[in-house]
Formats: C-alpha cells, sequence, structure tokens
C-alpha cells in the first residue's frame, strides 16, 4: 500500500494471486441441475435493460441474474424494496452459459468449466488492472445510482479518506494527490457528465480506493443480511464479495447467491460452492471458494439510494 492507501498488492503477490487462479482451470464442471442453475437462452437486451444497465455493448446476448439462478427447492427469494440496489442486482445481465473469466488483458484466469465458477457478468472491465473486488462493488454501486437518476449521490472515499464525488469530477474538478495528500483543483478540465467521463470518474476512484476504504464505507449490518450487502475482509490484500440475492424457507434459514471481482482486474462473476451457486447463511461465517471465510462481523452495507 502507497502513502495515499492504494490497493494493488505487491507484484510477487499479484504473480501469486494469478498462478493460483490459473491453477483452478483443472477444476471440473459442477453439474447444472447440482448448480441450481436454468437453461436460460441468451437475448440481445431490451430498451428497459438499456437503461438500467447502461453500459451494455451494442452486441452483447444476456440473461438476467434472477432467471439463471431459481432458489434451492423448499425455499423463495426474500422481498426487496422496488428501485433498490438489491432489486436492480437481480436483473444483473449475465453472458451466455460457458463463458470463461477474463482478465483485463483478455486472458482466462478461471475457465467456464471450472466448479466455482457459476456466471460471467455483461460488465466491461477496462484495459488497465485497476476493476477488482472492492472496485467491482464500487462499479456496481455507481452504477445502480447512475440508472437510478441519482448521480448526485455518487461519491466514495480513497483509502486515504477523502472523497472522491462525481458531481466535482463532472465539473471539471480533478485531484491532486501528493503522498497521502489530496486536493481538488477546479477547473481543471472542462465539465463533462457524459458516460465516457463517468467511466474515467471511476477509474480514478479505483486507483484509491480498495478493500480498506469500502469497508469503512459501509454500514455494518447486524440484522439479516440482504441482496446488495456484502462481506468484506480489508487489508493489502484484502477481499470482498458481494452478495446478489437472498432466499429463504419456512424455517427462517437463508442462502445467498454471490459475486466477486478478483486479483488481476477481471470479470465480475458468480460464485459457485461444493453445493452450487447459493451459499448457506446460518452459521458465524461465509465461506466462498477464493478466501478465507468471512466472518459475520464482516458484513456490510452501502447507503441506499
Amino acid at each position: 500500500m502507497n502513502a495515499l492507501g492504494t490497493h494493488r498488492p505487491p507484484r510477487h503477490l499479484r504473480a501469486f494471486l494469478v498462478l493460483a487462479t490459473v491453477a483452478s482451470v483443472a477444476l471440473p464442471l459442477a453439474s447444472c441441475e447440482a448448480a441450481g442453475r436454468a437453461t436460460v437462452q441468451p437475448h440481445a437486451p431490451t430498451a428497459e435493460e438499456r437503461t438500467r444497465y447502461p453500459w451494455l455493448p451494442a452486441t452483447a446476448r444476456v440473461r438476467a441474474l434472477e432467471e439463471t439462478f431459481a432458489p434451492p427447492e423448499g425455499y423463495a427469494r426474500v422481498p426487496v424494496e422496488a428501485g433498490s440496489f438489491g432489486a436492480w442486482l437481480r436483473g444483473l445481465p449475465l453472458r451466455p452459459e460457458g463463458t470463461p473469466v477474463r482478465d483485463y488483458q483478455g486472458g482466462t484466469v478461471l475457465a467456464a468449466s471450472d466448479a466455482r465458477l457459476a456466471a460471467v457478468a455483461e460488465l466491461d472491465v477496462g484495459g488497465v488492472n485497476l476493476q477488482q473486488c472492492a472496485d467491482s462493488i464500487l462499479r456496481l454501486h455507481a452504477e445502480w445510482r447512475w440508472a437510478s437518476g441519482h448521480p448526485e449521490r455518487i461519491a466514495y472515499h480513497f483509502t486515504s479518506g477523502h472523497l472522491a464525488a462525481w458531481p466535482r469530477y463532472s465539473a471539471g474538478e480533478r485531484a491532486r494527490v501528493s503522498g497521502a495528500k489530496v486536493t481538488w483543483v477546479p477547473g481543471s478540465a472542462a465539465a463533462d457528465a457524459s458516460r465516457a467521463a463517468f467511466r474515467n470518474y471511476l477509474d480514478l476512484l479505483f486507483t484509491y480506493a480498495g478493500t480498506l476504504s469500502l469497508q469503512a464505507e459501509g454500514a455494518r449490518v447486524t440484522g439479516e443480511p440482504r441482496p446488495g450487502d456484502f462481506f468484506v475482509l480489508g487489508g493489502s490484500p484484502g477481499h470482498t464479495v458481494l452478495v446478489l440475492d437472498v432466499a429463504t424457507n419456512a424455517k427462517g434459514e437463508r442462502v445467498a447467491l454471490m459475486g466477486q471481482g478478483f486479483t488481476p482486474a477481471q470479470d465480475f462473476h458468480v460464485l459457485s460452492g461444493k453445493d452450487g451457486p447459493w451459499f448457506p447463511l446460518g452459521g458465524d461465517s461465509v465461506t466462498t471458494p477464493f478466501w478465507v471465510p468471512f466472518p459475520r462481523a464482516s458484513l456490510r452495507r452501502l447507503p441506499s439510494p
């Protein structure tokens, strides 16, 4: 971590993580039935989907997360508030079945046949090593605020604690970074509220935010997890996974779909465990395939809207 608190791990650790991830491609594919996946034919995004998920490329063929993953037998999805982050995530567009996870350079880091992979989101990564685990969650939350008509609420903190607000960036202010000090300078650029400028703002955020800032950004969750919450263990490196959906049964037992970005910057993807993509939430911790178990106390929630 540098003086400002950027979250890029050391080069030797990045190499280790890449090798560990690539080594996973030999794992067997879990069956669709065991994984709880429905066979859904991908389609060209509707006008509504393009409004809700405005980054979708013209050539995209997608499946909605909610249509692709039915709850386990005896479970039903928990209610979510209309327009909430959790409701928005249920429609998250996924790439066709059989898609591998690729990194920012286009290399395969998780084969489509990897048993720990349930699906890949249709979400661009960019051409530099920035959009990693915490960044992916910040990206999705910011995109939800954009699509919900609340761009003025798009603001997140760097690891140093300095606030990076989209309204300032779109007005032409730019961050001047000197060691651990950040100064926003008005008039550094022309005012620009376009999608291209927004994507550049996100890359700035990803450069100086990470698991430590995301952990501080979110409020502790003392009740039951809900879609849009995330588990995070801040560090350098740390890791975080996003709760994409939650289902419950008559006994009140809960299970969740989990998604993550990872190092190096790569496609955001839905995880699969030993019993498929729905992870039990009943214990003191949640075990996911790529990190140590997340204690229940590591659950956080970003502000809404």
